[in-house]
């Protein structure tokens, strides 16, 4: 009797990283190996990961010294996404029990990758087509979340910025086929899902290679699928935002009203220092148009503080481009050197704790913001798609189309499932949550 094929595999970082498993996932599934909730109990070992944060490699380094041990008990290992491919073939040299090193773009190879390695290879590579115009077949996707489905829209990154790895680990931008996009979309419809997130390292660069639509249309185009009742979208660059993608949003009533466009800084000195392609005002011109909406839209920014050079002054024009926009969301971080990066060639003189002075700086006058946008719900009644449930505080957890956080009560004996939508009372506002009761 053959040996059972066994795999555990563990995701690093961002939601594409997460919707890259579910393609590993479901290939691996289709070449006859069974997904196990542990290391002890896998034949091989995956890690899928990120290189956005600082020391992402030697984290997964790490994870990976945890088990070497196994290695012994006849595990193989390997490392997929960012981390595989910018330290490529280095990862054998330290982590010699590492049989397997791929970056994204190769996963369609995963089925003859794995063949070589049930016949015993142990230094097999995916590394050499980031540049590639073929997109990953979906085919054997085993979704993971049960309430959204994730489609990639588009790959990659042309913009290098000054402090940013994606270009060098994602490869160039290249975008999908709108119809293959809205084939994917109706088939996650079919499965039963009404979320629908569209994903790419800058999702609004997107640029249909059929030429049939623009993102806007693409996005209203998914947002008419029959049964899909929420559509989402990220990452935005505020370079490509274009007003026709809020106009979108007004006309098309499964398009959630809630846009993350990351800022990193408010100051228009820094942002040409990070190559961002855009200045302060270009920002601010993109914001109004999102707040001259007939919805109202949530919006939600990334910040990075302590860019090599940044001063003082240039941290309050970014408290004061808080105090302008009134994000209902932001996530903040501290500037690390990645490795391949223009930054790595500037001065980056300002002390790790100036970094987190400064970090806590933004998060704290964020808060009071958020204080008071989410005191503004107290009353209302809103759809909420629930997600899960917190038994020891007897309370559902959810989502508004606005992307914040909802966490309710319901009378009823049973929980709603997962993917299901209440309608929900506001009683209570905290400045990251907001809580009721079902209707």
């Amino acid at each position: 009797m053959a040996t059972e094929k066994t795999f555990y595999l563990e995701t690093f970082g961002c939601q594409m990283n997460a919707h890259d498993s579910e393609k590993v996932i479901g290939t691996l599934e289709h070449e006859g190996y069974r997904q196990v909730e542990s290391e002890e109990d896998a034949g091989l070992i995956l890690y899928n990961t990120c290189s956005i944060r600082d020391k992402a490699e030697q984290k997964v380094f790490h994870r990976l010294d945890e088990y070497k041990r196994q290695h012994r008990e006849g595990k193989r290992f390997a490392v997929l996404g960012c981390v595989a491919q910018q330290e490529g073939e280095k990862i054998f040299e330290r982590a010699p029990y590492v049989s397997l090193v791929s970056g994204s773009a190769s996963y369609r190879k995963l089925p003859e990758m794995l063949v070589r390695l049930e016949a015993g290879e142990t230094r097999i590579t995916g590394l050499d087509d980031r540049q590639t115009d073929e997109t990953f077949e979906t085919e054997f996707t085993a979704r993971q979340n049960p309430y959204r489905g994730y489609i990639t829209i588009i790959e990659g990154c042309d913009k290098f910025c000054a402090y940013c790895v994606v270009p060098f680990t994602r490869g160039k931008e290249r975008s999908r086929g709108s119809d293959s996009v809205l084939a994917e979309a109706r088939r996650i419809a079919d499965q039963g899902y009404t979320e629908i997130q569209l994903l790419g390292q800058n999702v609004n660069s997107y640029r249909d290679p059929e030429g049939k639509r623009s993102f806007a249309e693409l996005l209203a185009a998914v947002g008419e699928v029959a049964g899909i009742r929420r559509v989402r979208f990220t990452t935005s660059h505020p370079r490509d935002f274009t007003r026709d993608i809020v106009e979108a949003i007004d006309a098309v009533p499964t398009l959630c009203d809630h846009v993350h466009l990351p800022v990193q800084s408010g100051s228009s000195r820094i942002l040409k220092a990070m190559n961002r392609e855009y200045t302060r005002e270009d920002y601010l011109e993109r914001i109004s148009w999102i707040k001259a909406a007939r919805r109202p839209i949530s919006i939600s920014t990334d910040i990075i503080v302590g860019f090599p050079g940044e001063t003082e002054e240039d941290l309050i024009q970014t408290m004061d481009l808080l105090a302008e926009v009134e994000y209902d969301c932001v996530f903040g971080f501290k500037y690390s050197g990645r490795p391949n990066t223009p930054a790595l060639t500037m001065i980056d003189s300002i002390s790790e704790a100036e970094k987190a002075r400064r970090l806590q700086v933004v998060l704290d006058r964020q808060r009071e913001i958020q204080r008071v946008n989410y005191a503004k719900h107290l009353g209302q009644i809103m759809e909420v798609m629930v997600e899960g449930a917190n038994p020891a505080r007897g309370q559902v957890i959810g989502r508004s189309s606005q992307n914040k956080p909802v966490n309710f009560t319901c009378a009823q004996a049973i929980a709603p499932a997962p993917g299901s939508y209440v309608q929900v009372k506001i009683t209570a506002t905290h400045p990251n949550s907001l809580a009721g009761e079902a209707v």
